[in-house]
């Protein structure tokens, strides 16, 4: 007799995950001889944010049928995410890249090998099996779209399917000016993407660069006029500004970023920053306790290596946030 199939995933992400190699030590990556093996990319970042959480997270993607990509699964089944629709493709490779130790806070230096990867082949076939009518959120990124046309299609699909089905939807921007035709093409997407959302999560410097405007407010503004129903903005060090009308009255406000004694690495900080976000709505918390938490795990991680390996387990976050005290 078997065993009954598994409910499924309550939230939905899709995107690319790659191999990551991290350097051991500092310097250019060409004098670099030993690396830690890890897994990167933005949307499994949030992926496994929230599944250490304790949501029931589903990850659609595909990997190659490659030894990358069977590392891939096994880390991101170890972590809780509900693998399946992670299909494995024997025409094309698991995307790699590699990444610098940067010191004293600074931007790692990061190169990628991901032209035709098996995340690139992403199609709107690869979300025939997917229960929109299950799930409670999707979270989406402006990485996807700008691997390939088909995998744009997916995103309009993804996002289009979940409003459908009353989901409320979450997008990162996350631009990538590399991967796209022009920058033109990548605004005109990227903002239609966010016009189907509720929660649009963009930097100050995404936002500005999207919308041609500068302030957080307008920028802000642009996305409500277009059916948004909450903006908020990562302001780096500086915090965070939340825009919106979640909850019936439309607020705004701006709250500040934690201290953080000594930066390791600042990637997977925004990705943290949608975590905090992400899970406080979804726990039913306010706005501000929302940013706050945003804010919160942005900075626990920037303090660790690796672009996922400081986002907490709940029991963790319980510890920190009882350490905080109500929000201002």
């Amino acid at each position: 007799m078997s065993a009954p199939a598994s409910p499924a995933p309550e939230i939905l992400a899709f995107g690319e995950a790659m191999t990551m190699f991290v350097a051991e030590t500092p310097g250019e990556l060409a004098e670099v001889e030993t690396f830690q093996r890890r897994i990167a990319g933005a949307d499994t970042n949030v992926a496994i944010g929230l599944a250490r959480l304790g949501f029931h997270v589903g990850w659609l993607s595909r990997v190659g049928d490659d030894g990358f990509g069977t590392f891939i699964r096994r880390t991101l089944e170890q972590e809780g995410l509900d693998c399946r629709h992670l299909i494995s493709d024997t025409e094309h490779a698991t995307g790699l890249v590699f990444k610098e130790r940067a010191d004293g806070g600074a931007d790692p230096r990061v190169e990628y090998f991901r032209r035709n990867s098996a995340a690139s082949q992403l199609c709107l076939d690869d979300a025939a099996e997917v229960d929109f009518t299950a799930a409670r959120h999707l979270h989406a990124t402006g990485i996807p779209p700008a691997l390939s046309v088909r995998a744009r299609e997916l995103s309009y699909h993804m996002l289009e399917q979940a409003r459908e089905a009353g989901v409320s939807i979450s997008f990162d921007p996350n631009l990538r000016p590399s991967l796209w035709p022009s920058e033109a093409e990548m605004c005109k997407t990227l903002n239609a993407l966010a016009a189907r959302a509720d929660w649009v999560l963009p930097g100050l410097a995404e936002g500005r660069l999207l919308t041609g405007h500068d302030s957080p407010e307008a920028i802000a503004d642009f996305y409500l006029e277009r059916g948004a129903k909450a903006v908020i903005i990562k302001l780096g060090p500086e915090g965070s500004y939340y825009r919106g009308h979640l909850g019936g009255s439309k607020e705004s406000f701006t709250l500040p970023g934690f201290p953080v004694a000594k930066i390791v690495d600042t990637v997977g900080a925004g990705d943290g920053f949608a975590v905090g976000v992400i899970s406080a709505l979804l726990d039913g918390r306010s706005p501000r306790e929302a940013v706050r938490r945003g804010n919160l795990i942005g900075a626990e991680a920037v303090q660790v290596i690796g672009d996922m390996e400081g986002l907490p387990h709940r029991e963790r976050l319980a510890e920190l946030e009882a350490n905080l005290g109500e929000p201002s």
